[in-house]
């Protein structure tokens, strides 16, 4: 058909095509007519469902990506800045997730710490009863002052067990929290060992500790003792005086304590020296002082409320039942208070192991937490993950990267 033959419909000629009732509109493009099916067209990419039918705009589709994922957590703790709950809350998984070496090591710890006591004193406490028992006068003042003296410098054995034992757990802890971060699990010989390697500067920075408490006390005894030279008004007044400078002791040495606290934790990860481990540590804690005093301080409560829940119980009963069975005083319940004694001393024995190996892992837990707040040590211990499930070589991932900087604070939690 020529163009001269066609016209549009109404016009004159040989052929005219029905008319429609009435005229609509072409559609769109990418709409397709209501009943019709337009050539050349069909479903238009980049279009699906219309707004207001079907999928809600904003939603992704079934099977997305969804916005959200939590952060990985291969092993003890998620791989992000922890929130307070899981600080207060993690040193008691780290006990329950891996017991046997964890559990054990407090208790021979606390084992070799009574073991240490009772060999040192009970030979010498019958001694001492042996020659005081039949001595008068002068001579058994002489000997009890003797006494009072050797009993002080015997004390030094069990305290410097107990110095050894508390730096060898708490290098334990460490390593079970970084290794238990990361998914492993190792047992009593192979945290031992990898403990046994920065034994020595963990001694020596729990001795400088000690040192500096013992100093403290000495002071105020030497305050009181000079005033008491003085008459009853320089005792007094230095009761008084050794009263507040006790109270200022305590607050330096609470803020001491927590800017120090990371030193173990620095001393076997990161492996340097006390003096580096003291000012990487007052670093790390900068910024975060009340956070890190206030998981410290309710770790140690939790745990003195369980351990006082335990003991006087059984201690109450034990008088109680010592009434009961003996009311007048016979000795005839001597038995029942021996074995309610027993009892308490080794319930006494493990909660002591259970709080020292906690208290332990509340530091380690707060050193993680703090360098994946301050240094995204998440990330490194994430890619460290990947690459060791992979099967590739790996690094440690806790050793600080040369020229890594330590930034003064992190907006997360709150400092």
């Amino acid at each position: 058909m020529s163009d001269q033959e066609w016209q549009a419909p109404g016009g004159d000629g040989a052929w005219q095509p029905p008319i429609p009732p009435a005229p609509t509109p072409a559609p769109l493009p990418g709409y397709a007519q209501p009943g019709s099916a337009q050539p050349g067209y069909g479903a238009q990419p980049g279009y699906g469902a219309q707004p207001g039918y079907g999928q809600q705009p904003g939603y992704p589709p079934p099977g997305g990506p969804t916005g959200w994922t939590p952060p990985p957590k291969p092993g003890l703790l998620p791989l992000r800045p922890l929130s307070f709950g899981t600080l207060l809350w993690a040193p008691f998984r780290t006990l329950r997730r891996n017991p046997a070496p964890t559990f054990g090591t407090g208790l021979l710890v606390q084992l070799a710490t009574v073991v240490a006591t009772a060999a040192a004193v009970v030979p010498f406490m019958f001694m001492v009863f042996a020659r005081t028992g039949n001595a008068v006068g002068e001579d058994a003042d002489t000997l009890l002052a003797g006494a009072v003296g050797g009993f002080l410098l015997l004390m030094l054995v069990p305290i410097a067990v107990s110095v050894v034992a508390s730096a060898f757990v708490q290098g334990v802890m460490v390593v079970e929290v970084a290794t238990g971060t990361l998914g492993e699990k190792l047992g009593f010989g192979a945290l031992w060992r990898r403990t046994a390697r920065r034994v020595w500067p963990l001694i020596g920075w729990t001795l400088l500790l000690a040192t500096a408490v013992l100093l403290a006390v000495l002071a105020l005894v030497a305050i009181i003792a000079v005033a008491a030279v003085l008459g009853p008004v320089g005792i007094a007044i230095g009761v008084v005086f050794a009263i507040l400078a006790g109270l200022g002791l305590l607050a330096l040495g609470a803020w001491l304590g927590v800017k120090t606290s990371l030193v173990p934790s620095i001393i076997v990860l990161e492996e340097v020296g006390i003096r580096a481990a003291i000012v990487r540590s007052w670093r790390l804690t900068d910024g975060y002082f009340w956070r890190t005093l206030g998981v410290e301080l309710l770790v140690a409560v939790i745990l003195s409320a369980a351990s006082n829940l335990v003991v006087q119980p059984i201690s109450f009963l034990g008088g109680m039942l010592s009434v009961l069975i003996d009311p007048t005083g016979t000795g005839s319940g001597a038995a029942v208070l021996i074995v309610l004694t027993v009892v308490s001393m080794v319930l006494s024995l493990l909660i002591g192991a259970i709080t020292l190996v906690v208290q332990s892992a509340v530091i380690a837990v707060i050193y993680i937490d703090l360098r994946m707040c301050k240094e995204g040590l998440d990330l490194e211990l994430e890619r460290h993950v990947e690459l060791r499930d992979a099967g590739h070589p790996v690094d440690d991932p806790y050793q600080p990267r040369a020229g890594e900087p330590v930034s003064p604070g992190a907006p997360y939690g709150w400092a």
